[in-house]
């Protein structure tokens, strides 16, 4: 089995890059922690001997609802002959966009 293709994976992404504040999006957030904050929780966890968990949601930019207006282009291989000219409405944020972060996390407020 080594080297055989198991399962597929693929990733709708935006090109949020072509993005501009004020125009496609107003505001960006990003929850980060400080490194700081890190190695402090950290250093308490490891002088009180209590155990460190890790968490990822996935999929989770994909939560969140748009504020905002998003079309993008039809993905490659999926344009219909003759509708060449459409674009596609967002319903929901999608990887890639600048505004995703912040609208995940306003999602679970």
């Amino acid at each position: 089995m080594a080297g055989e293709v198991v399962k597929h994976k693929a990733r709708l992404v935006a090109k949020g890059y072509v993005q501009r504040q004020g125009v496609d999006f107003e505001e960006v957030f990003a929850p980060v922690a400080r490194l700081d904050t890190v190695r402090v929780l950290l250093a308490i966890a490891v002088n009180r001997g209590w155990q460190v968990h890790q968490l990822d949601v996935k999929s989770a930019f994909l939560n969140g609802d748009l504020e905002e207006e998003v079309y993008v282009a039809q993905p490659e291989g999926y344009v219909k002959k003759g509708k060449e000219h459409l674009v596609l409405k967002l319903q929901k944020a999608l990887y890639g966009l600048r505004q995703a972060p912040r609208n995940t996390q306003l999602a679970q407020k």
